[in-house]
């Protein structure tokens, strides 16, 4: 019995030492002790290799962007004031003054210039009696007007300072990519220095004014408006503007000016007091008019020219009607608001070259820019343009303007294609001295225009 016990004893322990042997040397191990400190280890389901900084935003330096931007970006307060109405009966016959109350609106403004010139939204300081600027170091300047442009929605300032500013000079705004990553900084409820990140959306977005934005999801709300909007190496490409909502909110979409045309905008404020514009001559079509879907105008990509004014640029380099204008110099061209974005950017006497599909055959025009030719006269609302040599010598006048086009309660006067020669004591030359006259109509007196019509007799319309 003893010895069968110490057999058994015998043959356990050899079974024990032959399987110890095999785990230590013949088995692979299939775990890892992971200590105190240490990461645990990580199995990668994919063969494809992964970067070092991982993937997307983590890859992507926004600080120096950003260093380069707060500095340059200041915050612009607009005081205005406005006048009560309490529509009562002693104010009506009696006039009492009604009462005056004081407004404050906020926004953002770029420094451009080392002495003092900041670029905001026009409508940031529409209206305003007083406007005060903070630089992002909370010194504070009163600021001048410079110049304005309602259509593009830019306005330059001036401060003046002891010592040169931090400012941001204009990128090229036709290099952004949709896709890039781009900050927007600013100022949004009173809270300066305030960056946001996101990518361009898309470009030349219209809105239905014929304008062209930068479309950003970077978050953009109100005191934002007239910021800057910069790519990763701080390149100002946009002047922040608008967002969409239903709630007055940032909801995911904002627009900015290209820097392209608020460089443009503030250049010619600068040389010449106001904005020159230099025009192609075409009218394009409505695409999504149900005349324009029937002939299949929405399937084109490109510019449909329904109309080419005659003296303008586009006449003069043979631009015809049902041409679509397929590019403008580099600028691939698929919707009419990628056009009017780069001819903002454009002056009268720039020369383009436009390429255009016509009946199947690429063409390429020069085409020169003209000044504008035609303008909405304040107070009557008749368009008018600036005499062709053929009209001066139809008509027998070296000066004035010809009616083109009336509203619809004019009609009856047969208005149309008569040259006005003078308002009141006021001569008329050109569309300018007819915007500044027409401009200075009281409702309340009684004026008077001279016209030329065809057979070369002189009218008079009374207005009152």
């Amino acid at each position: 019995m003893k010895r069968l016990g110490g057999l058994l004893l015998v043959s356990i322990f050899a079974g024990a030492i032959t399987l110890g042997a095999y785990k230590l040397f013949f088995e692979d191990n299939t775990y890892k002790w992971v200590a105190t400190g240490e990461e645990t280890p990580l199995i990668s389901t994919s063969a494809l290799t992964t970067s070092a900084k991982g993937a997307g935003i983590n890859e992507v330096d926004f600080t120096i962007a950003a260093e380069k931007t707060v500095n340059a970006v200041v915050h612009v307060k607009n005081l205005s004031v406005s006048k009560g109405n309490s529509g009562s009966l002693a104010d009506f016959f009696y006039g009492f003054e009604r009462q005056q109350t004081p407004q404050i609106g906020t926004g953002s403004g770029v420094i451009i210039s080392p002495d003092g010139y900041i670029v905001t939204n026009n409508h940031v300081i529409d209206n305003a009696t007083q406007l005060e600027v903070t630089l992002n170091n909370k010194k504070t300047y009163d600021a001048e007007v410079i110049g304005t442009d309602s259509n593009s929605d830019i306005a330059l300032l001036k401060i003046d300072v002891d010592n040169p500013l931090p400012y941001l000079a204009f990128g090229n705004s036709d290099n952004a990519r949709v896709g890039e990553w781009v900050l927007a900084v600013g100022n949004p409820f009173s809270l300066t220095s305030t960056v946001t990140a996101g990518i361009v959306s898309a470009k030349a977005r219209s809105l239905g004014r014929n304008q062209s934005f930068i479309q950003t999801d970077a978050a953009v709300n109100p005191g934002n408006s007239g910021g800057a909007l910069v790519n990763t190496n701080g390149d100002l490409i946009g002047i922040n503007t608008a967002i969409t909502s239903q709630t007055g909110s940032y909801v995911g979409y904002a627009f900015a000016v290209p820097s392209n045309i608020a460089k443009k905008v503030v250049e010619d404020i600068m040389e010449f007091g106001n904005v020159q514009r230099g025009l192609l001559g075409i009218s394009a079509a409505n695409v999504n008019s149900r005349a324009a879907i029937e002939m299949g105008l929405n399937e084109i990509e490109g510019v449909y020219v329904s109309q080419v004014s005659e003296d303008s640029g586009a006449a003069d380099a043979g631009l015809q009607e049902g041409d679509i204008i397929k590019q403008v110099d580099n600028i691939k061209v698929r919707k009419f608001s990628e056009l009017t974005g780069y001819l903002s950017s454009k002056r009268p006497g720039d020369t383009i070259e436009v390429t255009v599909d016509r009946e199947g055959r690429r063409l390429v025009k020069s085409v020169t820019l003209k000044k504008q030719n035609s303008i909405i006269l304040p107070n009557t609302g008749f368009m008018v343009k600036n005499l062709s040599d053929a009209d001066k010598k139809k008509f027998g006048v070296k000066n004035g303007v010809k009616i083109i086009d009336v509203p619809e309660g004019y009609g009856r006067y047969d208005l149309e294609n008569k040259v006005i020669i003078a308002l009141d004591d006021n001569e008329i030359n050109n569309i300018d001295d007819a915007r500044e006259h027409f401009g200075e109509i009281s409702r309340y007196g009684r004026t008077s225009f001279t016209m030329i019509n065809e057979k070369g007799e002189k009218e008079r319309l009374i207005l009152q």
